[in-house]
């Protein structure tokens, strides 16, 4: 088995991984995890998919993110390994659908419209 390839999304930011069993290594854009993602929260966001199916240590994960934020590509990884692992075991799928993991949080900054200041604020009204 080469591994199973996964693709998430989180508003610009896409990750596509490569998972396959091994010791828990993660690599992100040829850096290592923890160099890639220095903090310990954004660390502990993108591998909550592997403590809800109780298999921390048990995969090695190659990642291409591209886009976004630090954040928003954190979300990316998490979507990405979530479904990478609910396709690995089938059995996986409804304890990360009940947290959430498997679903894509569409909200996307809301472009800036013709005669507004941003996306919705109008200029004020004056009636003198």
């Amino acid at each position: 088995m080469s591994g199973i390839l996964a693709t998430g999304y989180r508003k610009t930011s896409i990750a596509r991984i490569m998972l396959k069993p091994g010791t828990g290594s993660i690599r992100v854009n040829g850096k290592a995890f923890e160099v890639y993602f220095p903090s310990q929260l954004l660390q502990l966001r993108s591998t909550e998919p592997f403590e809800t199916v109780k298999r921390p240590k048990q995969f090695d994960v190659t990642a291409r993110i591209l886009g976004g934020g630090i954040s928003s590509q954190t979300d990316a990884l998490r979507h990405a390994i979530a479904k990478a692992l609910s396709e690995f075991d089938p059995n996986f799928k409804q304890s990360l659908r009940d947290k959430g993991f498997l679903t894509r949080d569409a909200r996307v900054k809301e472009r800036v419209k013709a005669g507004l200041r941003g996306a919705r604020k109008a200029r004020q009204y004056r009636k003198r």
